[in-house]
């Protein structure tokens, strides 16, 4: 019990900190909806016929995924800060795994999330993206596994940082490439080779991909949208997954131990 305990009290104090910073939650509603609303807007009108399919709709599932896998990704850079405050230090003295406490930190970050989630499926209702209860069950849950993942990803890419500026100044050259290379605007079925294999090792490719097979199963558009079966998009994220945290939770751990 004190290991949940100890994993709920970090992630409950990662949504406070979101609720107690307004204007934090505002600008975490702007970006994701411009995406949608007007590049998704501009590619339905000029492209939608040419392409087979709603592109508004593949825009909005591809901007879901991206936000839910970059913000939890993103968020555990407080890591960083929480780090140079030493306030880290203090957790990692306390009679609790290390395991618990960055998955706590994960949890926290996928709690900050899901409001920004729950936002953009709003949005997409209002300018006419079809979505039934069967795809807005499955939104929700595989959100909460892209949630998960990315903050595993930002576990592993933080990990052997030495300052939250440079965090900041590193992290957006290793997501922004993937907006492309997963498919969140555009469609990346055919590619070249160099491009192709970017793709391959994307995480956010899975992310998105995996979300796609859930909203657009059981429709005609289905071939045409997604790119691997929901069986291999599972399976790379699991071991993805493990991969980060287990890697990502031992450098940071010993980081901490050398200072």
């Amino acid at each position: 019990m004190s290991e949940v305990n100890a994993i709920l009290a970090i992630s409950f104090r990662d949504l406070l900190k979101l609720l107690r910073d307004p204007a934090r939650m505002v600008s975490t509603f702007i970006f994701p909806l411009i995406f949608i609303g007007i590049l998704g807007g501009s590619l339905q009108s000029n492209l939608g016929v040419s392409a087979g399919y709603d592109l508004l709709a593949f825009v909005f599932t591809g901007v879901f995924a991206q936000t839910l896998f970059q913000s939890t990704a993103a968020g555990v850079i407080s890591l960083i800060e929480d780090r140079e405050n030493d306030f880290s230090q203090e957790i990692f003295v306390s009679p609790i795994s290390r395991y618990s406490i960055i998955f706590g930190k994960i949890l926290g970050e996928s709690l900050v999330a899901f409001p920004q989630g729950a936002v953009i499926l709003i949005f997409g209702v209002l300018i006419g993206v079809p979505i039934t209860v069967f795809q807005l069950l499955g939104l929700l849950a595989v959100g909460l596994v892209i949630c998960l993942f990315g903050g595993a990803f930002g576990i592993l890419m933080l990990s052997s940082m030495s300052s939250q500026r440079t965090a900041n100044q590193i992290f957006p050259f290793i997501i922004f490439p993937q907006f492309f290379t997963a498919g969140v605007f555009t469609p990346v079925k055919v590619l070249p080779l160099y491009l192709e294999i970017l793709s391959r090792i994307s995480p956010m490719r899975y992310a998105v991909d995996m979300l796609r097979n859930a909203f657009y199963a059981g429709q005609p558009d289905y071939a045409k949208v997604t790119l691997d079966s929901l069986t291999l998009n599972t399976g790379v994220m699991g071991l993805m997954f493990a991969a980060f945290l287990i890697v990502g939770t031992a450098l940071f751990v010993r980081n901490e131990r050398n200072r």
